[in-house]
């Protein structure tokens, strides 16, 4: 149920929301130059640090910490005052949050592995001093955001704040798993570690979180409650049962052991049918209510239900041994992940961030740049990835047949040209939606 709040801690949701959209554009600028070096070979390599290895590391790492992290850190500022009727623990720890988690993790994180120190794993590249720090921040994080919730009485928790609850702790638990633990284990039984870890980020950290989001804001905008507690429920406990088990479809076909392997499959398979249930719950909330034209916040979040649904299912698809045999290295995969992460992620993170905008008093907002911003973003989203998927399929059929592996990168060479392009909406639909939030006056609603 969500009640009036105290006090919100505005100047820390305008801070973390400025930090996600500087963040932003430094990442992307990272991804395209990436992608450059994909389509024409030498065209930006010319220093070490601009070798391929180390952008596309500080792409993800700032991706995932730097955009979303912030993103998702100046909604629960806003959120958990008005979900549990009490502050967030301190101001002043609020502070420090902001400070380790640009300064001394995404900051540094990103100048050492431009100067070649990181760690060889998926979503865990920066190195181990800065995970130390990324380990101390989501426990000041915890110190932070939990304690009103257990102070209001668990018994009376919305599905939101579960999903903000598990969030914290999960990440808390599996983020030394995946970045400490894979450097003292060797072989695969580090690579069986690693794996679970790029599920759990995704799983645990960034799933969580956006889905607290939209569970959120979809009633608050709407005026309307959820269609069913129970489905929403259902969906959480099946979240954080079955999605620290996916990990080890990554490793399909590998040294580990079979077993391990059918799990995951088998995990995947029923997330899949988690998700089917939990967007059909989320859709049937916002049926009748012309979410589409009325409010930008929930635009974006309803949009993020529907591309949930299809990187949910396209991931359960290609966990099958049968299309992960064809798929697996391809672009199908780098499109997968596009999609989770600037498509479902990236849209109830924007979402989040508009709706708890419009209700500081006395911010800026700005409904046409906005509403722009969500056609250039989902324009380029969606060319992105269709135009990887359709390159993964092209080089799947080329590496099942009998032609030299270098027919498979001239084949893919207009689709990586295709996919620089794409960065051009996607960075203007960031710009313009920045713009949204901090141009012309906007006298800010009632949460």
């Amino acid at each position: 149920m969500i009640v009036d709040s105290p006090k919100v801690e505005t100047r820390l949701v305008y801070a973390h929301g400025l930090a996600a959209f500087g963040t932003l554009f430094i990442s992307l600028l990272f991804g395209m130059l990436v992608a450059m070096e994909m389509a024409v070979p030498g065209s930006v390599d010319a220093a070490p640090w601009l070798t391929w290895g180390r952008l596309r590391y500080d792409h993800t790492q700032g991706i995932m910490l730097g955009w979303l992290g912030n993103a998702f850190f100046a909604f629960l500022y806003h959120a958990v005052p008005l979900l549990t009727g009490r502050p967030v623990t301190s101001a002043r720890l609020g502070q420090w949050i902001f400070g380790l988690w640009n300064f001394a993790i995404v900051l540094p994180g990103w100048i050492l592995v431009l100067a070649g120190f990181s760690q060889p794993l998926e979503w865990a590249e920066f190195p181990l001093v800065i995970d130390a720090f990324v380990v101390l921040a989501l426990l000041l994080a915890a110190v932070q955001f939990l304690p009103p919730f257990f102070a209001s009485g668990i018994e009376d928790l919305y599905v939101s704040s579960w999903y903000v609850i598990g969030a914290l702790v999960f990440t808390l638990l599996a983020y030394p798993m995946g970045n400490f633990v894979p450097e003292l284990v060797p072989g695969a039984r580090g690579a069986a570690f690693s794996g679970l870890w790029i599920h759990d980020a995704i799983g645990l950290f960034v799933t969580p979180l956006a889905l607290a989001v939209i569970y959120y804001v979809i009633p608050a905008a709407t005026g309307r409650p959820i269609y069913s507690h129970f489905l929403s429920m259902l969906g959480f406990w099946l979240l954080f049962f079955l999605y620290p088990l996916n990990g080890t479809h990554h490793y399909v076909f590998s040294v580990i052991p079979m077993s391990a392997q059918v799990g995951a499959i088998a995990a995947s398979t029923l997330l899949g049918f988690d998700v089917i249930l939990v967007v059909a719950n989320l859709l049937l909330s916002v049926r009748g209510t012309s979410w589409f034209k009325r409010d930008m916040g929930l635009r974006f979040v309803v949009t993020s239900v529907w591309l949930y649904l299809i990187v949910s299912i396209q991931g359960s698809v290609q966990a099958q041994m049968s299309v992960n045999q064809s798929v697996h290295f391809t672009d199908w995969v780098v499109g997968h992940s596009h999609l989770a992460m600037l498509g479902f992620a990236s849209f109830a993170a924007a979402g989040g961030i508009i709706h708890a905008w419009q209700r500081i008093p006395g911010a800026r907002y700005n409904p046409m740049l906005v509403g722009a911003a969500y056609w250039l973003l989902l324009a380029g989203v969606v060319t992105m990835v269709a135009d990887l998927t359709v390159a993964g399929l092209v080089e799947a059929h080329l590496w099942q047949s009998s032609a030299p592996w270098i027919e498979s990168v001239r084949a893919a060479r207009p689709y990586w040209i295709v996919r620089v392009f794409t960065f051009l909406p996607i960075a203007a639909g960031f710009a313009l939606l920045l713009g949204g939030l901090t141009v012309a006056d906007f006298g800010a609603e009632q949460a």
